[in-house]
């Protein structure tokens, strides 16, 4: 197999697995489609809010629509609060009320009477606001992470050289998931790292558990079954980053009033 073919075979899967994440996320906007007056229409709710002004958009909906917003603390048995959207142009908007760093409220919406989603609410997180200049290196060598041990892997199964991809994948893992991460983490919700053994956040420990399998394929390089180490370093590598981002990170405490990264 020539090396070009590595390389695309490596981007195909790698964009194939970034799409799957991304959509099956908890951050991922829930998408729904409504049908009002015999059409149908498409609504987005958004899941992860930053904190300032958190606003949930109707879009393209008939003039004569009614629409009502509910919310409440998250996890909380608290009643939920009713606010009416309020048109504005070809949009009904409604603003949820900001909530402390990493806080949850769980809600749903009304048109023309009718409840969406129809079955479990809405859970949106808060966050503060991430620069992009940490939050996009940190998604590029994350994507090249990736990208690198697919190609490692196809040069493995092939037979090529692959000692210096496997130095190049771990140093990307290293700085996308242990430099730039923990600085995308302090700039959304204050702690650095909330991984082991610090907490359970899942983000950050399938980056600990992919990074020390690359280790230990890097300690075993001279050894004669080494390519089964970094066979098995990159399955982890695609198995667990599967996972969807930001699955039980961290969340605020209604009842302590703390952050807590045990979720």
């Amino acid at each position: 197999m020539k090396k070009w073919i590595c390389w695309l075979l490596a981007i195909i899967i790698t964009l194939t697995l970034s799409i799957y994440q991304r959509r099956t996320g908890p951050t991922n906007p829930k998408q729904l489609t409504i049908e009002l007056q015999g059409d149908d229409y498409q609504i987005k709710l958004p899941r992860s809010g930053v904190r300032h002004d958190q606003t949930v958009t109707l879009k393209g909906l008939p003039a004569n629509t009614s629409a009502q917003l509910h919310y409440r603390r998250y996890p909380t048995s608290d009643a939920f609060t009713t606010v009416d959207f309020n048109r504005k142009a070809a949009d009904l908007q409604a603003a949820l009320p900001v909530q402390p760093v990493a806080g949850k409220l769980q809600y749903y919406i009304t048109i023309d009477g009718k409840d969406y989603p129809a079955g479990e609410p809405v859970v949106i997180r808060f966050r503060n606001d991430v620069p992009a200049g940490i939050l996009i290196p940190h998604i590029l060598f994350m994507f090249a992470a990736m990208l690198f041990a697919v190609y490692t892997f196809f040069l493995v199964i092939t037979r090529k050289k692959y000692s210096v991809w496997l130095w190049i994948t771990a140093a990307t893992l290293f700085i996308g998931g242990f430099i730039l991460g923990p600085l995308v983490q302090h700039a959304a919700f204050g702690p650095w790292w909330t991984g082991f053994p610090l907490g359970t956040d899942l983000t950050d420990n399938k980056t600990l558990i992919s990074f020390l399998f690359f280790l230990a394929a890097l300690a075993t390089l001279k050894w004669k079954h080494n390519k089964w180490a970094v066979c098995l370093a990159v399955l982890v590598m695609v198995l667990i980053f599967s996972i969807p981002h930001s699955t039980r990170g961290s969340e605020y405490d209604y009842a302590t009033e703390q952050l807590s990264t045990e979720k």
